[in-house]
C-alpha cells in the first residue's frame, strides 16, 4: 500500500453541559431522545432524598417537572389542543442509585433539553442524562479511514458518513454512474465497478486507436506534453482523476486494505468523457443521457440505469444547451444530477454545468468547515462538502481516496489526498446512494436535492460569500430519508387562506404544514396584523428550528416574510415563535 502524504493524528473530545440547580445534565446523546415515540431518560436524586426510594414522592417530583416544560412543547393533537406530557418511572438501575424515566411522547430536540433542565431545576435531583441508544460501534478496519478520512467523521469539517454506517446506510442497490477520465483496475475499487463505457470520440483525447465509442470505461491515461493543448499549455502527468473520485463513493470497505467510500455497498459505473486536454461537451451530454438509461444512437443500451450521476468536470461559460438537454432526460428518468460548482473564486453561474437547471451544484469545505479558497460560490450553489482546503498540512488538508502511481499510462495502485470542488462532489453523490437504499420508496430528483439542502448543517465557520446552505451531513441526511413523507404533526395551511394564529406567551410557538405539488414555482408566506413580535422558520419534510431550518423571517413585529422559489414537491413546515407575547396575527401561505 503506497501513501503518497504523512499521517497526523486526529482526538475528539466529548463535553457535558454545566450544572443547573445543583444538576449536571448530559446532553452529549440528545439526538437520541428524538428517536423514540416514548423517549427515555436516567435520573438519579440525591442520597437521602424522598424521590430516590418513594414512589409516590417520585411521581411528583416528575409531574412538576412536566408542568414545567408543558409551555415548550409544541405537539396536538387531531383538535388542534396541545397534548399533555407525562413522565413515568420505568424502573430503578441495578447500581447507582439511578431510575429510567419515559416521556409520553416524542420530542425534539429542542423540547427533549427543555425537559430534561425542567428535571434538573428540582434541587433534589443530582444527574440527568439521555438513556442513549447503543449500536454495534466496530468502525471498518481500513487503516486509512481512522488516520487520513477525516472527511466521513463527526468533526467540524466532516460529512458525518461514519455516523451514517452506523444507521444501516451502506448503500446497497444504488448504481451512481462517475462521468470523468475513467477508472483504473484498483484492487480496493474494482470490486464495485460495473462494466462501463468510452464516450470519448476522438483518437487523440481518448489515446485509443480509433475515434469509436469502445464499451469499458477504463483510464488510460490523460496526461500531455508541452504543447499537446494549444501552444504554450504545460505537461502534466496523468491525474487518475476518474478513479480518485470513483473511490469517494464507493470504495471496497471493511476489507483491511486502504480507505473507504461513502457508499461502500454501491455500484460505480464508470463512463469515460475526459482525456487528453479535456473531453467534448457532446460526449458528455450523450454519456448523461445513456448513463440514465436513455437511448443513444450507435451504443447498446445501458444494462444497469444509474439513479446518481456525479460530475467532477466544468468549463467556462453558462450552461449549455446541450448540456441542458441530457439532463433534463436524465432528470425525466429521475436519475440525480450532482455537479461541481468548480474551482476558480468565482461566481458558480459562469460555469457549465455548475449553472445549469436540474442539478445539485456542489461546493468545498476544508477541515474545519471554512469555505476553501478556490471554492466557486453563489446562488447556483446547493451545500457544500468537504473538498479539502490544502491549508492544513497533511492528512487534513486533502480528501484521500484510490488512485494509480503510473506517471502516463496505469501502473500500481496507490492512495492519494486531492483537493477541490471534484472532491466534494462524490461525497454527496455517496450520500444520495445512502439516502435512496434507505427510503421507502426512491425519491424524486427534486425531492432528493430539498432534502439534501434542508438537513446540511450549518457552516462551522460563516463564510464570506454564499455557498450554499450548508456541510453536507449524511447522518442527517439518511435519517430525514428514512421517514421522508410522512406527515409531522402539525396544523394545516390551506393555499391562499388566511388563518388566525393563536395567542402566544414569549417562548412558545406553533408548527404549520402546507403541502407543495410537483411543478410549483414559488412557496410563499406571510404573518401580519395583531399585536406582539413573532420569528418564523421554515423548513422541508422536517421540523425547523433556529439552528436547522431553510429560511427565517426575524424582523421586529409581527409582519414576516418567507420566500422559497422553485420548490421541491413535499411538505413544508413553518414554525411560528414568540418572541414577546402575541396575539391577533394573520398568517397565509400561497404556493405560485
Amino acid at each position: 500500500m503506497t501513501l503518497r502524504r504523512t499521517t497526523l493524528s486526529l482526538f475528539l473530545a466529548v463535553a457535558c453541559a454545566p450544572a443547573l440547580a445543583g444538576a449536571r445534565i448530559d446532553l452529549a446523546s440528545l439526538n437520541d431522545a428524538t428517536i423514540s415515540p416514548t423517549p427515555r431518560f436516567i435520573v438519579k436524586y440525591r442520597d437521602g432524598s424522598a424521590e430516590r426510594t418513594q414512589t409516590a414522592a417520585r411521581a411528583r417530583s416528575l409531574a412538576a417537572a412536566a408542568g414545567r416544560a408543558q409551555p415548550q412543547i409544541r405537539q396536538t393533537d387531531a383538535n388542534g389542543h396541545r397534548t399533555t406530557l407525562r413522565i413515568d418511572t420505568v424502573r430503578a438501575t441495578a447500581r447507582g442509585g439511578m431510575h429510567v424515566i419515559k416521556a409520553s411522547q416524542r420530542l425534539s430536540r429542542t423540547e427533549a433539553e427543555a425537559l430534561m433542565r425542567s428535571i434538573a431545576a428540582d434541587p433534589n435531583v443530582e444527574y440527568v442524562g439521555v438513556d442513549a441508544l447503543m449500536h454495534t460501534a466496530a468502525l471498518p478496519n481500513d487503516p486509512i479511514l481512522s488516520t487520513y478520512q477525516w472527511h466521513y467523521g463527526t468533526g467540524n469539517g466532516g460529512a458525518r458518513v461514519t455516523t451514517a454506517w452506523d444507521m444501516g446506510a451502506r448503500g446497497a442497490g444504488v448504481v451512481v454512474a462517475v462521468l470523468d477520465t475513467g477508472a483504473t483496475h484498483h484492487v480496493d475499487l474494482e470490486p464495485n465497478l460495473l462494466p462501463g463505457y468510452d464516450f470519448i470520440t476522438d483518437a487523440f483525447v481518448s489515446r485509443r486507436a480509433t475515434d469509436e465509442r469502445v464499451p469499458g470505461g477504463w483510464d488510460l491515461g490523460d496526461w500531455m506534453v508541452a504543447g499537446d493543448c494549444g501552444f504554450g499549455s504545460p505537461a502534466r502527468d496523468s491525474s487518475w482523476h476518474g478513479t480518485h473520485v470513483s473511490g469517494t463513493i464507493a470504495e471496497v470497505t471493511d476489507n483491511g486494505v486502504g480507505g473507504a467510500g461513502v457508499a461502500p455497498q454501491a455500484k460505480v459505473l464508470p463512463v469515460r468523457v475526459l482525456g487528453r486536454c479535456g473531453g467534448y461537451t457532446s460526449d458528455i451530454a450523450d454519456a448523461i443521457v445513456w448513463a440514465a438509461g436513455g437511448t443513444v444512437p450507435g451504443v447498446p443500451a445501458n444494462p444497469t440505469p444509474a439513479e446518481v450521476i456525479s460530475m467532477s468536470l466544468g468549463g467556462d461559460g453558462t450552461c449549455e444547451q446541450v448540456t441542458q438537454d441530457a439532463i433534463n432526460a436524465a432528470v425525466a428518468l429521475g436519475t440525480v444530477v450532482v455537479v461541481a460548482a468548480g474551482n476558480q473564486n468565482d461566481d458558480a453561474s459562469h460555469y457549465n454545468p455548475a449553472s445549469c437547471a436540474n442539478v445539485i451544484t456542489v461546493g468545498a469545505t476544508g477541515y474545519s468547515g471554512q469555505r476553501a479558497s478556490y471554492s466557486n460560490y453563489g446562488a447556483k450553489v446547493d451545500l457544500s462538502a468537504p473538498g479539502g482546503a490544502g491549508v492544513e498540512g497533511s492528512p487534513n488538508g486533502y480528501v484521500w481516496s484510490t488512485l494509480n502511481g503510473g506517471k502516463t499510462t496505469p501502473g500500481s495502485d496507490v492512495y492519494a489526498g486531492y483537493t477541490g470542488t471534484s472532491m466534494a462532489t462524490p461525497h454527496v453523490s455517496g450520500v444520495v446512494a445512502l439516502v435512496q437504499s434507505v427510503a421507502a420508496k426512491p425519491l424524486t430528483p427534486a425531492q432528493v436535492e430539498g432534502l439534501l439542502v434542508s438537513s446540511a448543517r450549518p457552516f462551522p465557520v460563516t463564510p464570506s460569500v454564499s455557498i450554499g446552505s450548508g456541510i453536507l451531513d449524511a447522518a442527517a441526511a439518511v435519517e430525514r430519508a428514512k421517514t421522508f413523507g410522512q406527515p409531522i404533526s402539525a396544523l394545516p395551511l390551506s393555499n391562499g387562506v388566511t388563518a388566525t394564529l393563536p395567542p402566544l406567551a414569549a417562548g412558545q410557538s406553533v408548527l404549520y404544514s402546507i403541502d407543495v405539488p410537483a411543478g410549483a414555482t414559488r412557496l410563499e408566506f406571510t404573518s401580519y396584523g395583531g399585536t406582539g413580535m413573532i420569528s418564523v422558520y421554515l423548513n422541508y419534510e422536517a421540523e425547523p428550528f433556529p439552528t436547522a431550518n431553510i429560511g427565517t423571517s426575524l424582523r421586529p413585529g409581527t409582519n414576516q416574510t418567507l420566500t422559497r422559489n422553485s420548490p421541491a414537491p413535499g411538505h413544508y413546515y413553518f414554525k411560528v415563535v414568540g418572541k414577546a407575547s402575541a396575539s391577533g396575527v394573520l398568517l397565509r401561505a400561497k404556493v405560485y
